[in-house]
């Protein structure tokens, strides 16, 4: 690291007292000052130490869930945030989401879908809306991530227990949360129904983390393993221009490759996903379809979704990958794996995971 190669350097100045290291002039990209001469002899610049890879200086300094560099300095090494996001064709547009970066949809009862958008900035969040409730499997997916949990309030049987079992740091709107970070929209108010009304006031979450005490280090590791953003690569697989996910009849996600953004542009269930305050379409650098055992609860109503691993696929810039995935435990992340079982890497761009049941269709063209 940078700080870490300046202070060996300072180190070196100290205990050379006859190189004179003291008037060289250190650049500031990080590298060292040229070495001192022996024997009165002139070093040529090949015996010189060369300097770091610039991919090497900005390494340290990268989004941990896109693998995108750039990214804000102070946000290094600090855990992310997660928020449950309405999705519900009624409660449409939303907004904020189009700067997460991950989203999540899952299915949830009667056949629609929720999502899970995520942030790994917690110090530059939007206002995002609309904010709904938990459904179990969500926080499980925050756990392995190491982020605090944001939610307007839950199923009160698995959900609830979940959380509480793990002792997850959250934020919820129908309870301590409320009137801290989550609001009423006023230009929603009156015009839709009320739980499509609840927003998360991003410039508020910080000053609420350090209200409630939760830590903010992190030592969870980046999201996936990411490609060099300099080099991206294709999938080995099939092409794949157009993908849909049925969730269900009503539901589902449609992604199309677009060559001049080498990003894929959703749809929601065959109009274009927009997030209403930023005026743009959902695009993705990856997607990421997981497909799992879904299927309904005892009680005839709440989703059961399991977490284990199965099949799936990896798609980017224009190509389609068949993959293996799995998730070892609660407070590990998921992980992915090409068809020989090694750990893949993903370009780095922002992510959309989709969990769909093995007994729902998934179409590539």
């Amino acid at each position: 690291m940078k700080i870490r190669r300046i202070a060996a350097i300072l180190l070196a100045c100290t205990l050379l007292t006859a190189a004179g290291c003291g008037n060289k002039q250190e650049e500031s990209s990080g590298m060292a000052s040229t070495p001192a001469t022996t024997a009165g002899t002139q070093q040529t610049a090949a015996e010189t130490e060369p300097a770091e890879p610039a991919t090497e200086a900005v390494s340290a300094v990268h989004n941990p869930l896109t693998g995108e560099t750039g990214y804000n300095q102070d946000a290094v090494g600090k855990r992310p945030i997660a928020v449950m996001v309405n999705n519900v064709k009624p409660s449409l547009p939303q907004y904020g989401i189009a700067a997460a970066d991950i989203i999540y949809e899952i299915p949830v009862e009667g056949g629609i879908t929720r999502l899970m958008a995520v942030y790994a900035d917690y110090t530059n969040l939007p206002d995002i809306c609309s904010v709904r409730s938990c459904r179990y499997y969500y926080p499980i997916l925050a756990y392995g991530m190491d982020a605090i949990y944001c939610h307007w309030g839950c199923d009160q049987t698995i959900a609830k227990d979940t959380l509480e079992r793990l002792g997850i740091d959250r934020m919820d709107g129908g309870g301590i949360a409320n009137k801290v970070i989550f609001f009423r929209d006023p230009d929603r108010v009156g015009k839709y129904n009320t739980e499509h009304t609840g927003y998360l006031k991003g410039d508020a979450v910080p000053d609420a983390i350090d209200q409630f005490g939760f830590r903010t280090d992190t030592t969870a590791e980046d999201a996936f393993r990411f490609l060099d953003p300099e080099k991206p690569e294709k999938p080995d697989g099939e092409s794949c221009e157009t993908v849909n996910a049925a969730f269900s009849d009503q539901y589902f996600s449609t992604f199309t490759y677009d060559a001049s953004s080498e990003t894929y542009l959703k749809q929601h269930s065959g109009k274009p996903h927009m997030d209403q305050k930023a005026d743009k379409q959902l695009a993705f650098t990856n997607v990421i379809l997981l497909q799992t055992d879904i299927h309904t609860r005892p009680d005839g109503y709440l989703m059961d979704v399991a977490l284990k691993g199965g099949t799936g696929y990896y798609i980017s810039l224009g190509e389609a990958q068949e993959i293996k995935w799995t998730k070892d435990a609660e407070d590990q992340p998921i992980r992915l794996f090409d068809q020989s079982g090694k750990e893949l890497s993903v370009n780095a761009g922002k992510s959309y995971i989709g969990l769909i049941g093995t007994n729902r269709p998934i179409t590539i063209s």
